[in-house]
């Protein structure tokens, strides 16, 4: 995982509430443990009709999605069973955060061991992001701000283990592994 500190990205809007795991990316793609390919996938049933065309009203394959980092959702964002592919999937297409009034506890802790920011903001930010889809906006993870074009800001809850690990582009292995030399140390101690 590479380090995060900010993410300054436009957005892209899918307005929807309840959007599950299955909805991200469908069981019939989770036959594989390699990420490189899943956001191909990514809300495979929406993007693509019967034949494999792509959707053109939807919003991932119309020009104002492309190089977006940051997805904004309606309430309770990645409900359902818990599949890391989700995330996978997410970041495999290029988005690097979501943002919701709610998102799925199994789906946000997923999301966080990847390096994969989920962010639930109050009602009144979620509301102005959802009616100005395309917006630079600026996540810090460092300050856990999101920073809105006019620059009003608020504060999104990130816990200091999470924080650390995505600051330092390390998961929860890559974690325990910086810190060997201070286990075998214990491990010495207590024997």
């Amino acid at each position: 995982m590479e380090p995060v500190n900010k993410i300054n990205s436009r957005t892209v809007v899918i307005p929807l509430d309840d959007v599950d795991t299955d909805q991200i990316i469908p069981a019939r793609y989770l036959r594989t443990t390699v990420r490189a390919g899943l956001g191909e996938n990514l809300f495979a049933d929406w993007r693509y009709d019967k034949n494999g065309t792509k959707v053109a009203d939807f919003v991932l394959n119309n020009d104002e999605a492309n190089g977006a980092e940051i997805l904004v959702t309606g309430r309770n964002f990645g409900c359902g069973s818990s599949r890391e592919h989700a995330p996978w999937a997410l970041l495999d297409y290029g988005f690097r955060a979501v943002i919701s009034t709610e998102i799925a506890d199994i789906f946000r802790s997923n999301s966080l061991k990847n390096g994969f920011l989920p962010v639930v903001v109050d009602e009144q930010t979620h509301e102005w992001l959802i009616k100005n889809p395309g917006a630079e906006i600026t996540l810090d993870i460092e300050s856990s701000t999101l920073v809105l074009p006019d620059g009003r800001s608020t504060s999104f809850p990130l816990e200091s283990f999470s924080q650390y690990c995505l600051l330092n582009g390390i998961d929860e292995l890559g974690f325990l592994m910086d810190n060997s030399a201070s286990i075998d140390a214990y491990e010495e101690q207590t024997n």
